[in-house]
């Protein structure tokens, strides 16, 4: 993204590279300012154990970045709990976590519900299924936080490499995410990686937003943040390389409508119900044909944390 693109959006001054701070001034900065690292997971044996115990190793025991690593497990059928544990972080399930105002599966679910075991001034989001990453991650996204007391949240940027390209693992990004804010929102089309599952945020902040228990959680944190706390509350950091699994294309259906419906409820238009229908085609047993596979989407929010605390 050249430096003529960033102006053009109006984000320069809040478009930041990992390399910009020091584990040193990082440090120095944090002061008594308290770090929680929040790995949401399902379904992420594989490789949930390297992210903590990377993290672990070089955010906790060698640099002192970070007061705690947190994995929310959300309905795991694997050993994700267990290779979790193992690896040296703090484990919960999302539906023992406040049992009393019930459970729904979803990453934003997880998020919402790690407020309730976490301490952490700061929190940082990362995803459980990194393949191709760095722990220079954290103390990236901890850069503007750290330093600067205006901003509120701060997203994770990267190239997503896939079979054409530097940028194009992000289907969801480009197909949905992406027009959807240069119809509705375009303040925020400066945003490189509106979707990363890398990024921060002030536990004072977060606990005081409408939080989506689905994949819409990002998109609706960002849209919230800025209307409440206005553009220089957000600012983003490159990150460098990021790869992950992939999700087949009938779960990216999904996830698109929950997004959809976190924007529309967030514009001019509003939408109230707990699940969408969606209907998507399948092959017909045999190989003949297709036929509907209709399934319930859940568009459930959770209200602002900060009451239930």
């Amino acid at each position: 993204m050249s430096e003529q693109k960033r102006d053009d959006f109006g984000w320069a001054a809040r478009t930041h590279t990992w390399r910009d701070w020091t584990l040193a001034d990082l440090l120095a900065a944090k002061g008594t300012t308290t770090v929680s690292l929040v790995v949401p997971a399902r379904n992420e044996a594989a490789t949930v154990g390297a992210v903590v115990t990377r993290c672990r190793e070089v955010l906790m025991e060698t640099a002192a970045l970070v007061d705690e690593i947190v994995v929310i497990d959300s309905d795991s059928t694997d050993a994700t709990y267990d290779v979790a544990t193992d690896a040296g972080a703090v484990v919960h399930r999302a539906s023992e976590i406040r049992p009393d105002l019930g459970t729904f599966r979803g990453k934003g679910e997880a998020m919402w519900k790690s407020l309730f075991v976490t301490r952490g001034d700061v929190v940082v989001f990362m995803d459980a299924d990194l393949v191709d990453w760095d722990t220079h991650f954290v103390p990236g996204l901890l850069g503007p936080l750290l330093t600067d007391p205006e901003v509120q949240l701060v997203k994770g940027f990267y190239a997503r490499p896939g079979d054409s390209g530097p940028y194009e693992g992000g289907r969801v990004t480009e197909l949905t995410a992406r027009p959807l804010i240069a119809l509705l929102f375009p303040p925020l089309a400066g945003l490189v990686q509106p979707l990363a599952g890398e990024w921060a945020v002030r536990r004072d902040h977060f606990s005081h937003l409408s939080v989506p228990t689905g994949y819409a959680v990002e998109i609706a944190s960002l849209i919230d943040t800025w209307r409440t706390r206005g553009l220089d509350a957000i600012a983003q950091v490159d990150l460098g390389r990021r790869a992950h699994s992939h999700q087949n294309l009938l779960d990216l259906g999904a996830m698109s409508t929950q997004i959809l419906t976190a924007a529309w409820a967030r514009s001019t238009h509003s939408h109230h119900a707990d699940a969408v229908p969606l209907t998507q085609f399948v092959p017909a047993a045999g190989g003949e044909g297709f036929v509907p596979r209709i399934d319930e989407v859940l568009v459930v929010e959770r209200p602002p944390a900060a009451d239930l605390l």
